[in-house]
């Protein structure tokens, strides 16, 4: 996708509501300034560019928005989990 439109986002989140569309995005500038990480692969665009390129992959919506915070904090516990694993693994061979 080489460039965002807002016509791109509106289809995907299914509303004509601009206004809607803000929020949307302004909800998900607030999660990635309090550590949260993409959705889609690294570009250098400003963050509201990002949250907009999300919403227009489909992979923000009004629907999850709230939930992806809760989401990306179980699978960091999971990624954890699972290294822990892997080192206590790694400590017993050594053994």
């Amino acid at each position: 996708m080489a460039r965002i439109t807002v016509e791109d986002c509106l289809e995907q989140v299914g509303d004509d509501n601009r206004f809607g569309l803000v929020h949307l995005a302004v909800e998900r500038v607030k999660q990635r300034r309090q550590g949260a990480p993409l959705l889609i692969p690294a570009r250098k665009n400003k963050e509201v560019v990002m949250a907009l390129r999300e919403i227009a992959a489909g992979e923000v919506s009004f629907e999850n928005v709230l939930d992806l915070p809760k989401i990306e904090d179980e699978l960091e516990a999971d990624d954890s989990e699972s290294t822990n694993e892997t080192d206590m693994q790694t400590k017993v061979e050594a053994a």
